[in-house]
């Protein structure tokens, strides 16, 4: 029996997490008629692990997203309860903001924006394979666990750790995507034997404890910062409520309690297959790693105003809930303990991202685009980041447009898909600031001023926030013309001796000596004054990181002309003399679409680019 045949669409996503989410609306904002497909429409948006958003290169992506045109910088504006700038003692390419969030209000907030979104629609089921065309190469719809199937012009899937998903508490097994939620059984298994590359990874989350068992002035007190910045740009300030967080840490008998029990750990039994996140290990993880370490860090933090749960950030475990309890109770403050929820290990498949354009698409199946931890990711904003990307470039392509793609040089974005589709993924994929050649372009502050152009040029930012924008950019350059305009005089030199040297010169000139950078800009020059302070910072940050700008920006031009240089899907390499075979076959794989990219595929040679590009130079011009 076929099932019901629902009225078609033009863009179905899978999955309502934060991939599914920003894909689902960056395709009804671009006037797409738009599908979103998920198990349980109350699920929508629940943060699966750590209640917050942001961090170190996180908060990054998070400002890129809304800088786009995207929701997750208005969720979490109005869902913290705790914000925190990141490395505030050291420079501001590495700074970027963290918020707690409520974490029920934050899924509420991202479900609300969905229901109200003209020409999107949520349908509770779950997808189970793919409609296809009659050779196969171009995916026409979705077929459902309850036998309906539903015709699109594209698909996204952004699954998150539901596709097979299965959980682990030690010797306990279950089918499933979170604690209590059925695994989305079917769509790896078609996926797989439709030929796609389909591997299993691995992540975890620690046990929820009740607050009022702990013993909270026992342990230490963080408050997060007064001073707060907005994530989204169409936000002037940021409010609410500064819940604090504390710190406890592990101890030898933690340790001496974990290792007694490491044999029931599936992590160390074999029963885990799936590559886990080396980034963000499991406590037994840390413990048989790192065994000369006498205590770990463990962050405890609220999981929002509705409840008092609390989350144990550095604390995730697989371990039978019983061993979970007895070394909980180990910790100080928590020799009371009650563990609400026990930590588990999920396991779920994934798709391999070098099978994917740098616009998401599949290489192997037109119109099918991928996001978020089913492309072997991890992290709500790595996600989100995809799925605007995902979402904007199925609907460009529905239009015939050109696809959007983000560069290393512009975009954390850009870094993280050009990372996940030339180097694929064997384990789950964390940002870093250390992965952008550019970082120091790429601060959490420019986000706007490097991407809300693109967001408007495909049609995605809202007429308010194109005005905003260009009102911003309007006052920056009048705060730079006061700069100009402002010399350092004797007068000045006699008031601060760090004047001294720059006499005659340009306020602007001067704000590059690190000395006149630290005074207060607006007692030098008042007219500052009536400017917002981020604004005027963005611009004194541009000045005083400008020589090194541009000596990022010398080295992005060489990378730029060799991503300038593209390469054909059906470029034979074969055909070029002296490429390696090991070149060959890797470059086979990815199917590079410059020579830049091709120049980050492991295993390539500097000769192998050197050679593809003296083959290149001799083409025939508009080949």
């Amino acid at each position: 029996m076929d099932g019901t045949r629902y009225m078609d669409y033009e863009v179905i996503v899978v999955g309502g997490g934060h991939a599914g989410i920003e894909a689902a609306l960056a395709a009804a904002r671009l006037g797409r008629s738009t599908l979103l497909v998920t198990q349980n429409p109350d699920t929508i948006g629940r943060m699966s692990c750590n209640p917050a958003i942001g961090g170190l290169s996180k908060g990054n992506l998070v400002r890129e997203v809304d800088a786009l045109g995207g929701e997750m910088g208005l969720l979490i504006d109005a869902t913290t309860i705790q914000y925190r700038l990141l490395n505030r003692s050291r420079g501001p390419a590495v700074q970027a903001p963290r918020a707690q969030a409520d974490k029920m209000a934050y899924a509420a907030a991202a479900r609300t924006a969905l229901e109200r979104q003209p020409g999107l629609r949520i349908f509770m089921d779950t997808v189970t394979g793919l409609i296809v065309s009659a050779d196969g190469t171009r995916v026409e719809g979705v077929s459902t666990e309850r036998g309906n199937r539903i015709g699109a012009r594209a698909v996204i899937i952004a699954s998150g750790t539901f596709m097979e998903g299965r959980i682990f508490i030690g010797e306990h097994r279950a089918d499933s995507g979170r604690l209590g939620e059925s695994a989305a059984k079917g769509l790896g298994t078609w996926l797989r034997a439709a030929g796609f590359p389909v591997g299993r990874m691995k992540t975890g989350t620690p046990a929820r404890v009740k607050a009022d068992s702990v013993n909270l002035d026992a342990l230490e007190l963080q408050h997060g910062d007064a001073d707060r910045e907005p994530f989204s740009f169409m936000n002037d300030e940021a409010t609410g409520p500064d819940v604090p967080c504390r710190i406890t840490y592990t101890n030898e008998r933690t340790h001496a309690i974990i290792n007694a029990n490491i044999h029931h750990s599936p992590l160390f039994s074999g029963d885990i297959t799936g590559k886990g996140p080396r980034y963000c290990p499991s406590i037994e993880d840390k413990v048989v790693k790192f065994p000369t370490r006498n205590r770990h860090q463990i962050f405890v933090e609220p999981e929002g105003l509705y409840t008092d749960e609390l989350y144990l950030n550095g604390l995730s475990s697989s371990l039978p809930e019983s061993v979970q309890v007895e070394f909980i109770h180990t910790m100080e403050g928590f020799e009371e303990a009650y563990v609400v929820r026990p930590g588990y290990a999920v396991e779920y498949d994934y798709v391999d991202p070098v099978d994917l354009y740098a616009s998401l698409e599949s290489k192997r199946m037109a119109g099918l685009y991928m996001a978020g931890q089913t492309n072997g990711s991890s992290g709500y904003e790595e996600a989100a980041a995809q799925g605007i990307v995902a979402g904007i470039n199925a609907s460009l392509a529905i239009t015939g447009a050109q696809p959007l793609i983000l560069s290393r040089a512009e975009s954390y974005t850009g870094v993280l898909i050009d990372d996940l589709v030339t180097l694929g993924a064997k384990e789950p994929y964390r940002m870093f600031t250390s992965r952008a050649e550019r970082r120091l372009a790429l601060r959490h502050d420019t986000a706007d001023r490097r991407l809300t152009p693109l967001g408007a040029r495909v049609g995605l930012v809202s007429g308010e926030r194109a005005e905003r924008f260009e009102r911003k950019l309007r006052a920056m350059d009048a705060v730079r013309e006061l700069l100009r305009a402002r010399k350092i005089s004797q007068a000045d030199a006699e008031r601060d001796a760090v004047f001294a040297p720059h006499v005659g010169e340009e306020l602007s000139r001067a704000l590059r000596d690190p000395r006149v950078a630290e005074l207060d800009v607006a007692a030098i020059e008042p007219g500052v004054a009536s400017y917002p302070a981020s604004w005027v910072l963005g611009i004194l940050l541009d000045l005083r990181y400008e020589g090194y700008v541009a000596k990022e920006e010398r080295l992005s031009a060489r990378l730029g002309k060799l991503d300038g240089t593209r390469l054909s899907s059906d470029f034979d390499y074969s055909a070029v003399p002296g490429l390696s075979a090991e070149s060959v076959e890797k470059l086979m794989a990815v199917q590079p679409l410059s020579l830049g990219q091709a120049s980050r595929i492991p295993g390539v040679r500097p000769s192998d680019v050197a050679l593809l590009a003296v083959r290149m130079a001799r083409r025939p011009a508009g080949s």
